[in-house]
């Protein structure tokens, strides 16, 4: 029992330092923590480990198991990027059970419990903007403990054997998105253990997570460009000459259209990695569309910019995809003509950023936040008042 105290203690203790990092996480760097509960199902030989504990002279002959108990998993991680996550936890597999008939008659009974600490390397592939699949490869330290009775004639040599031992875990899921806050998985896990006396064996995991992000993603201030948001007027007209034989009234000839741009990050707009658009990102292109309100203008582009980590594929189909995004709310909830709206995405084409000054192509905290000004929406606004 103190063994099992002392495990979740060394659990809780690698969980603090996470925890610790909350106000400190930026987009593509944030803890987490979890729960999962599910159904394990052991595949230990019940027939070997019988013949371990029986005294000498006896064999066991037909085994009546029960190998599923449920199981759950204390766990905390730590997203590097939108790919990668380490993840470390305590679990329990819950137990496992068998009647044997034994020769000379007699009866032996087996229960095998499993518990331990985790250190798994997840990794995510997005399958739409909120689906993803998951897989996972990691060692596992376990204690297994067995606990043997007998009647009739059979004798058990160790009542109470267990083992300790590092082996390896991998597994495989399914993530959903709620927000960016909640999350729920679905995995299947399998655990390479050793039973109490020694033998190797493996325990399945079939379960569902509940996952808790935070600080996901930091609150970033929209940036804006040097130009104001607001259109200036055009100049003043300019009178076109008499001419020499007719004389007409003098004619006014319209300035050309002076184009005005206003630019946010990414941050303000978006979740990470996201083309939603969140509350805070709405209310900025409230203000824009507020500030455009009464301006004849001529058209509206819409620009989407991001940063250079990932494929060039992926950055410029997540650039359109948010550019579209803008659009969408230009149109339906700021009633601008969307007739004279148009979108592009400029993908990683367009850096802002200079490669001397943000070195580096791993996706690590610092070259994330260097990038910052790279990932944007960039709105140019051409007409006149």
């Amino acid at each position: 029992m103190k063994t099992i105290h002392m495990l979740r203690l060394l659990t809780v203790a690698g969980l603090v330092p996470l925890a610790g990092q909350m106000a400190m996480a930026q987009e593509g760097g944030y803890p987490y923590l979890g729960l999962s509960v599910g159904q394990s199902r052991a595949h230990f030989d019940e027939q070997r480990m019988g013949e371990s504990v029986l005294g000498t002279g006896f064999t066991s002959t037909t085994v009546d198991r029960n190998e599923r108990d449920t199981g759950y998993k204390l766990f905390g991680g730590y997203q590097m990027n939108r790919n990668w996550a380490f993840e470390a936890g305590y679990f329990d597999l819950g137990s496992s059970s068998f009647t044997a008939n034994t020769l000379p008659a007699g009866t032996l009974s087996g229960k095998v419990r499993s518990q331990g600490l985790n250190l798994d390397l997840v990794g995510t592939l997005p399958i739409t903007e909120r689906f993803s699949a998951l897989g996972r490869i990691g060692a596992q330290y376990a204690r297994t403990r067995d606990s043997f009775g007998s009647t009739g004639l059979a004798t058990v040599i160790n009542a109470n054997p267990s083992h300790r031992e590092t082996n390896a875990k991998i597994g495989v899921g399914l993530q959903y998105e709620f927000s960016p806050s909640f999350l729920v998985r679905t995995e299947a896990e399998r655990y390479r253990m050793n039973d109490g006396v020694g033998h190797k064996a493996n325990v399945d995991m079939y379960s569902v997570s509940l996952v808790m992000p935070f600080g996901r993603p930091a609150q970033v201030a929209t940036r804006v460009a040097a130009a104001p948001v607001y259109v200036a007027p055009a100049p003043a007209p300019v009178v076109a000459p008499a001419p020499v034989i007719v004389m007409v009234p003098t004619v006014p000839v319209a300035a050309a259209p002076v184009p005005r741009r206003v630019s946010f990050t990414a941050e303000s707009l978006f979740g990470f990695d996201k083309a939603t658009l969140r509350p805070e990102g709405k209310a900025a292109l409230d203000t824009f569309a507020r500030d455009v309100q009464g301006t004849q203008y001529n058209v509206i582009m819409v620009e989407g910019h991001t940063d250079r980590l990932g494929s060039n594929a992926y950055n410029q189909k997540l650039s359109l995809q948010r550019a579209d995004s803008v659009k969408a709310y230009l149109v339906s909830d700021a009633k601008l003509d969307g007739s004279r709206i148009n979108t592009v995405g400029k993908g990683e084409t367009m850096p802002v950023t200079k490669a001397e000054d943000c070195k580096g192509n791993k996706a690590t905290p610092k070259l994330i936040a260097c990038l910052q000004a790279d990932r944007r929406v960039d709105i140019e606004v051409t007409g006149t008042r």
